[in-house]
């Protein structure tokens, strides 16, 4: 497809290097010429140097053939407009990063009235991956499929624990009453590994499994992961990611504390969250943290516009003993060095934003019913988790998955049908409606039948 970019900032970039990769024609608008030339250097796509608001530009940049624009510049305001215009040349399809919380209450308007066929609001984004993370306080990640129904979780393997030092065809053979979940991927040394039945968890092996909420909740239980809930949580910076995260969990009835320096956005924060405590300071000062008593809460957030200091804070949250941190990092290299210590909860605002864009151009190049619906990277997109909706009209249709050939790195980690999840085996078949969860090596993928096929 021809797709264009229009912002050449971290998200922009991002965006065009994976959909070069993916095979789409790229033209990226930039009003930077160091942008523009680096960009030129370094990725097979076209770089003009314009602003994505100028009729001129977007012509230049033929927006009047595109198969989608994406706006992803610093300011909400030009990427309505600039979704807009491109519309109005001919644009086949428009996405806008929309960020600004005060545009959220007329956010349907807004989109119907600037043609706007997409949003995405990478902050509100990570909140909600947030929100889902503090459930678990002792799993790394929590993703979620099929309308919430199945979720992948992921966690560190302990000495002693059921699954550790066992084969996993023989686990269930000695744990008779262990739930059973999928056991969809195994990150060893910076690698992920999609396990077969003669796989062994070894201790430290952070193990991705998948079932329905109830049944992972079990699992976990019955392997003593299970923790108290979180009920109380410190939030270091005062953003919009910390606006929305805050919004939610106290709705949660969560008690939410933000520290955050800025005088104006502690103000503002102070009459938009009546329900949380606002403490104007130092975010990394350990008095303060010691003040307000870090140790008494049951989740540390880290949130700054700085790395550095969310992670260094992180770390202190940790040996202060708070049951859950997590911490917010730009820099998607920095995942394994932090998971090796002990830092297990890294977000990456740009990898949220990144697939939720990713998966809406797979599904517009797919065009079909059996599309992605979602999809998330793992272990810094060394393999992906998608799910599909499987179509009527496939030949992979009742056939029993022995039958069926399954491309290679592939693994069909669960089958949901009527609301009710399955893990499946061989003699389980694919039917119309399914939702249909797959953990793949390859990327790129946009419909089911590339993942099955009747041989």
């Amino acid at each position: 497809m021809q797709i264009l970019i229009i912002g050449g900032g971290k998200l922009g970039m991002s965006l065009a290097r994976s959909l070069i990769n993916e095979g789409h024609d790229i033209t990226l608008v930039d009003r930077s010429e160091e942008v523009v030339q680096k960009g030129a250097d370094t990725l097979d796509a076209l770089f003009i140097r314009g602003n994505g608001v100028s009729i001129d530009t977007l012509e230049e940049a033929e927006a009047q053939h595109a198969d989608i624009v994406i706006a992803v510049t610093g300011g909400d305001e030009i990427n309505m407009l600039c979704c807009l215009l491109a519309k109005k040349l001919g644009a086949q399809y428009a996405i806008a990063r929309i960020r600004d919380p005060e545009y959220l209450p007329g956010l349907p308007f807004l989109q119907k009235e600037m043609f706007i066929d997409y949003v995405v609001n990478p902050e509100r984004a990570t909140a909600r991956e947030i929100s889902r993370m503090l459930r678990f306080p002792f799993a790394g990640n929590i993703e979620t499929f099929a309308r919430g129904r199945v979720e992948m979780v992921d966690f560190r393997a302990a000495e002693g624990d059921p699954v550790v030092d066992v084969p996993l065809r023989e686990i269930y053979k000695k744990n008779r009453h262990l739930p059973q979940v999928l056991f969809a991927a195994v990150e060893r040394e910076s690698k992920l590994l999609i396990p077969k039945g003669d796989f062994v968890i070894q201790p430290g092996d952070r193990v991705h499994v998948v079932s329905d909420v109830e049944t992972i909740t079990k699992f976990f239980h019955h392997i003593g992961k299970h923790a108290e809930a979180v009920r109380s949580v410190l939030l270091m910076g005062g953003s919009r990611i910390a606006y929305y995260l805050a919004s939610t969990l106290l709705n949660m009835h969560i008690k939410v504390s933000i520290i955050e320096m800025n005088a104006d956005k502690a103000r503002f924060l102070a009459e938009e969250l009546p329900g949380a405590t606002i403490i104007q300071g130092d975010g990394t000062d350990q008095e303060l943290l010691a003040s307000e008593g870090l140790v008494d809460f049951h989740g540390f957030v880290g949130l700054s516009n700085r790395d550095e200091e969310n992670l260094m804070t992180g770390f202190y949250a940790v040996q202060q003993g708070v049951s859950k941190v997590i911490v917010k990092s730009s820099r998607e290299n920095y995942s394994a060095i932090m998971h090796n210590m002990g830092l297990d909860s890294i977000i990456n605002t740009l990898t949220v934003a990144c697939n939720s864009i990713l998966r809406t151009v797979r599904a517009r190049a797919s065009r079909s019913f059996a599309a992605v619906q979602r999809m998330y990277r793992l272990v810094d997109g060394q393999a992906e988790a998608l799910e599909f909706i499987a179509s009527v009209d496939e030949a992979y249709i009742h056939v029993p998955l022995k039958d069926l050939h399954i491309a290679a790195d592939c693994l069909i980690a669960v089958i949901v049908r009527n609301g009710q999840v399955k893990v499946p085996f061989g003699n389980d078949t694919i039917e119309a409606g399914d939702h249909v969860v797959v953990i793949s090596r390859r990327s790129g993928l946009s419909a089911l039948n590339e993942v099955v096929r009747k041989d």
